[in-house]
């Protein structure tokens, strides 16, 4: 089994930094491998942000995504990874990764992480909880 390679994650700078915006990007064929079995995970991922500077460019998203092809990894773990890599690269102001994979055994598992900046709390004044 191999490693995911963030570094492929490219950015470009947010053509309208003045405005809160959300972006949704839906990449339905992000594929794993079970680190147990090392049979494939199949998933779809919702990454929903609102951004910063930075915006990610999307044929490097789905490099990124990709390398996880031959990567074992636990389903908690590869959508945590996942979000920490890009907020890594894009420091958004916001972002949740939905991560709903295909059903196992008759079990469907579908995983919700976010992050929110400190900078955007207090700007809205909102309690997101965490």
């Amino acid at each position: 089994m191999s490693e995911a390679q963030p570094s492929l994650l490219e950015t470009f700078p947010n053509p309208h930094p003045e405005r809160d915006y959300e972006i949704e990007t839906i990449c339905p064929e992000f594929t794993s491998l079970c680190p147990k079995t090392g049979q494939p995970d199949f998933g779809t991922f919702t990454i929903t942000y609102t951004p910063g500077e930075l915006c990610f460019e999307l044929k490097s998203l789905k490099l990124y995504l990709q390398s996880y092809r031959n990567v074992g990894a636990f389903y908690e773990d590869v959508t945590n990874r996942i979000l920490d890599d890009l907020v890594e690269a894009t420091k958004p102001q916001w972002m949740t990764v939905l991560a709903e994979f295909t059903p196992r055994g008759g079990i469907r598992t579908n995983i919700t992480v976010e992050y929110v900046s400190e900078e955007y709390m207090q700007d809205t004044g909102i309690d997101f909880g965490g």
